[in-house]
């Protein structure tokens, strides 16, 4: 059976700064027509620094959330920009380091019922010491972890932000174990 909506108009409701929302008709393979809603935002990219079996991660208040989560960093794509200059921006940006050379461990698409957002997680092995610069309204403090605290962390509900997540399953899945 073929799945795939095809789209019949595209009507943008909201255009903001760093995401727009779209309500569009779609026509689905039964033949009927339906809705749905699309945010569309640029993406980011995010990089997971390793160190001497450290992870570094940043601190910062997530207004939407209400609380202070620990994230690895992370930042929106610029327009026009690439996703790996993003991680390496990011990384000087907010913790002041220069990567040396990243390389691109997976992509995921952290809501695809109704966005086409795209997060490209880097990791990065290899930096020298840069300037950090954090946005203006930019609130946030890099920490490098042990690897088994991290861990611990992960279980105990500590690191909850998704791209975090999904960054150190990966590393953790592809990392030899003591």
């Amino acid at each position: 059976m073929d799945f795939t909506e095809k789209t019949v108009e595209k009507n943008t409701v909201y255009a903001g700064k760093i995401l727009s929302v779209r309500n569009d008709v779609v026509l689905l393979p039964d033949g009927k027509t339906s809705r749905r809603e699309i945010v569309e935002h640029n993406g980011g990219s995010c990089v997971l620094a390793v160190k001497e079996g450290k992870i570094l991660f940043v601190k910062q208040f997530r207004y939407a959330m209400g609380e202070v989560l620990y994230e690895i960093p992370a930042g929106k794509l610029e327009k026009g920009e690439n996703p790996e200059s993003t991680a390496v921006r990011e990384l000087e940006e907010e913790c002041g380091l220069k990567a040396h050379a990243v390389e691109l461990l997976y992509v995921t698409y952290p809501t695809p019922g109704y966005s086409e957002e795209k997060i490209y997680i880097y990791r990065c092995r290899s930096f020298g010491q840069g300037t950090a610069h954090p946005d203006e309204n930019e609130f946030l403090t890099g920490e490098w972890i042990e690897e088994k605290e991290v861990k611990k962390m992960m279980k105990d509900g500590r690191i909850r932000d998704g791209k975090t997540l999904i960054a150190l399953l990966h590393y953790f899945a592809e990392t030899p174990q003591d």
